[in-house]
């Protein structure tokens, strides 16, 4: 049976901390913006993900999303992602170490499962079966001690910001028939391939943050924000300058402003736009972290919009999964097909109609007192 409050089963929705809630709900428009471009451009010339070719106001939109989204919405989710294991961890209290791995191998399972169906039917870029495969491994690493951790994130964070060939921030790849399938044979037989691509190499470029998240989880750094504010107020102030002037080598080229560079400089700014992206997912925790504490010590109730992006964030992964269906039925050649037909502007539009439409769905969801529905899954075969 699954428990909704005490130790070892999850935490009730009234007891959860409102800075992590509200970070996922917000960044879920990110990450729906940072998903959205790579629809675009299969006949046409491509740079990270986005058309060379457009207007001035898709240039802005280009320089404005490689500047504050790509690569700096992911890394905060696998921060909270590590931040959430930890918790779940510290809520088993004095349970022998085999029955936690158990657990969170089963949290793994279902996350690889979802995963899984998701990327083979809707989005093949879905990361839950990634987050999945890092947590099967994972469950040996929550154990370890804080230097391990830290010693381990650096690590993975040197690693990354190498300079390497291949960075999706200044790639020429279009979308290629696994993203775009002309029929459904193709889904099915080319989908399976870039599933496994981004199920076992993604958990490298996430293990940083994730390990990061792990370190802070222990120390409850984003909930309780009133004695770790001086530490979330130098997270902020550091991480988020150094993500948006780290981005501004690769964001200037994608939208136009400076010229391409040699293949030599594209190798060193591609992995610097990531590697401070990372920087910047911690930023943006901390800063909405601080959001939140403000608006608490405020006394007042929340209000429609703060109660709404906290719902979507306790809903998260209902939500990104409807992100997904709704990139299936508005991109697919053979549903919709309008990935040929829209802007990098007028894309943007349409990814932030998604994102506030699974906010309302979240908001009427915590006004009946529901879970979401793949919230209500996982809880169910992790704790069973």
């Amino acid at each position: 049976m699954t428990t909704t409050s005490g130790t070892g089963g999850p935490i009730a929705l009234s007891a959860r901390a409102l800075g992590p809630d509200l970070a996922r709900g917000w960044m879920l428009l990110f990450i729906a913006l940072a998903n959205t471009h790579y629809f675009l451009g299969a006949g046409a010339e491509v740079r990270g993900g986005f058309p060379v070719a457009g207007s001035a106001v898709d240039h802005a939109v280009t320089w404005a999303i490689s500047t504050f989204v790509d690569g700096r919405a992911f890394p905060m989710f696998g921060f909270l992602f590590g931040y959430g294991v930890a918790h779940i961890v510290r809520r088993q209290g004095d349970r022998p170490r085999r029955e936690v791995r158990h657990l969170l191998w089963r949290r793994a399972a279902v996350l690889v499962g979802v995963g899984l169906i998701d990327g083979l039917f809707f989005y093949v870029g879905d990361i839950l079966a990634m987050y999945g495969a890092l947590l099967l491994v994972g469950a040996w690493v929550v154990f370890w001690p804080d230097r391990w951790l830290l010693v381990t994130a650096a690590l993975f964070f040197v690693l990354n910001a190498l300079p390497s060939e291949g960075s999706s921030s200044v790639s020429t790849d279009r979308p290629d028939p696994s993203m775009l399938p002309p029929d459904l044979a193709t889904l099915l037989t080319d989908r399976p391939v870039g599933l496994a691509i981004v199920a076992l190499l993604g958990p490298l470029g996430f293990a940083c943050p994730a390990l990061l998240g792990l370190w802070a989880g222990r120390r409850r750094l984003l909930e309780r924000p009133a004695e770790t504010r001086r530490a979330l107020v130098a997270i902020a102030a550091v991480g988020v300058p150094v993500a948006v002037l780290g981005a501004q080598p690769v964001a200037l080229v994608l939208a136009g402003v400076t010229g391409v560079p040699d293949a030599d400089v594209l190798d060193l700014i591609g992995p610097l736009h990531d590697a401070t992206g990372v920087l910047g997912g911690l930023g943006y925790a901390a800063l909405v972290t601080l959001v939140a504490q403000r608006l608490e010590a405020r006394g007042r109730p929340q209000g429609r919009v703060v109660g709404a992006l906290a719902a979507a964030g306790q809903r998260s992964m209902t939500c990104y999964l409807l992100q997904s269906v709704a990139w299936a039925i508005l991109f697919t050649p053979f549903l919709l097909d309008l990935s040929g037909r829209l802007t990098v502007a007028t894309t943007a539009l349409l990814a932030t109609a998604v994102w506030a439409g699974s906010v309302l769905l979240a908001d009427g969801l915590a006004r009946r007192g529901r879970r979401g529905p793949f919230e209500v899954l996982v809880r169910r075969v992790t704790y069973r």
